[in-house]
C-alpha cells in the first residue's frame, strides 16, 4: 500500500527522524493559513508547496494545460495562494503517472530547509527494501540525492553505497556508521546520518514496510541531516497489525476497479487491450497473457482469483 508523502513523515517523525516539517492542506485558503503558521514556527521567509499524490518526479512534473509544476518554492503568502489554486483540482502529469497523469486534491505546505549558513547543503539518497536475492534487507546510499535513482545505477554505479543487513540480528552500529562514511560525512553531520539512519530503519522493520525511499536526505547549511521527501510502500499483508497505518489509505489515488476488486479480496490489474484474463495466480497470468499476445490478442486485464485447489479427497 502507498501512502503519501506527508504521511510517511508522520511515520518517521514517531521514530525520531527529523524531517522537514509541514503542513497539509486541501484549499488554497487551508493552503495560506498554513504557510502563515509555517514561517512564524521556522523563522524563514519561504515556504515549499509540494502537491501529494502516490507518483514520483513531482518536481518534474507539470499540470495539465499550465506551466505549473507539482512542487513549487513560494516567496509570498499570494505566491502561496496562487500555486495551490493551479494544483488543487487539477491533473499532474509526471514521468510516472503516464500521459493520463493524476488529480491533485491535497497539498503539502513545507517549510524552507535551504537555507544559508556556514556550509552548503548536500542532497543524498537513502532506500530501504528487500534484497529478495540475498533474503534480507539492504540499505542503498549515494552522494547523488535529488534525482532518479535509476539513472544512477546505469550511469554510475559506483556512486551507490550497498549495505545489507542481517535479520537474526538486525542493523548493527558500524553499519549505520559505514552508509555514513561511503556518503563522505564527518563531524557533527556524520552524527546526525548515524542517527538518521538507526531511526529510518526501526521505522521500516516496526511498521512492515516494503520500502522507505527518502530522496532527497538532506545535509542542511548548519550540518543537520534530514528528510526532505519520503517515499513509502507498506506490506499489504502486514496491514492486519497498523489498523493505524491501514487507516492511511487514500482511495482516490487507486483504479476504482481495482479498489472494487480489493472488496471482495481480489487482485484486479487493469491493463490495455481488448481481452480479460480470469487467473488464480499471477505466474499463470503472464503466461496465459502470452498466448494470447501469441495468437495476435491483446490482454486488457487480468483478474487474479485467490483459489487454492484442493486434492480430491
Amino acid at each position: 500500500m502507498n501512502i503519501h508523502e506527508y504521511q510517511g513523515k508522520e511515520i518517521l517523525k514517531k521514530y525520531g527522524v527529523r524531517i522537514q516539517e509541514g503542513i497539509v492542506a486541501e484549499s488554497p485558503e487551508k493552503a495560506v493559513e498554513a504557510a502563515k503558521l509555517i514561517i512564524a514556527q521556522s523563522g524563514q521567509k519561504f515556504v515549499v508547496v509540494k502537491s501529494q499524490i502516490h507518483a514520483g518526479g513531482r518536481g518534474k512534473g507539470q499540470i495539465v494545460g499550465s506551466e505549473q509544476r507539482g512542487v513549487a518554492l513560494a516567496k509570498s503568502v499570494d505566491a502561496v495562494r496562487d500555486i495551490a489554486k493551479n494544483l488543487i483540482g487539477n491533473v499532474l502529469v509526471t514521468h510516472q503517472t503516464g500521459p493520463e497523469g493524476k488529480r491533485v486534491n491535497k497539498v503539502l505546505i513545507a517549510e524552507d530547509v535551504y537555507y544559508p549558513g556556514a556550509s552548503s547543503p548536500k542532497e543524498m539518497y537513502i532506500g530501504i527494501l528487500l534484497d529478495r536475492s540475498k533474503a534480507c534487507n539492504v540499505i542503498m546510499a549515494s552522494t547523488e540525492g535529488g534525482m532518479d535513482i535509476e539513472e544512477v545505477a546505469e550511469h554510475s554505479p559506483e556512486k551507490i553505497v550497498k549495505e545489507w543487513i542481517d535479520p537474526a540480528v538486525g542493523l548493527q552500529p558500524f553499519q549505520a556508521r559505514k552508509v555514513a562514511f561511503g556518503l563522505g560525512l564527518e563531524g557533527e553531520a556524520f552524527k546526525e546520518m548515524v542517527k538518521f539512519i538507526t531511526s529510518l530503519y526501526k521505522a521500516y522493520v516496526d511498521t512492515d514496510a516494503s520500502m522507505f525511499e527518502i530522496n532527497p536526505v538532506l545535509k542542511t547549511s548548519d550540518n543537520k541531516i534530514l528528510a526532505v521527501d519520503a517515499k513509502v510502500n507498506l506490506d499489504d499483508n502486514a496491514l492486519y497489525r497498523h489498523p493505524d497505518l491501514k487507516a492511511m489509505r487514500d482511495l482516490a489515488e487507486e483504479d476504482p476497479l481495482e479498489v472494487e476488486a480489493s472488496a471482495s479480496d481480489l487482485n484486479y490489474v487493469k491493463l490495455d487491450g481488448n481481452v480479460g484474463c480470469m487467473v488464480n495466480g499471477a505466474g499463470l497470468a503472464m503466461a496465459t497473457m502470452d498466448i494470447i499476445k501469441l495468437s495476435g490478442g491483446e490482454p486488457a486485464n487480468f483478474l487474479d482469483v485467490g483459489v487454492e485447489l484442493m486434492p480430491k479427497q
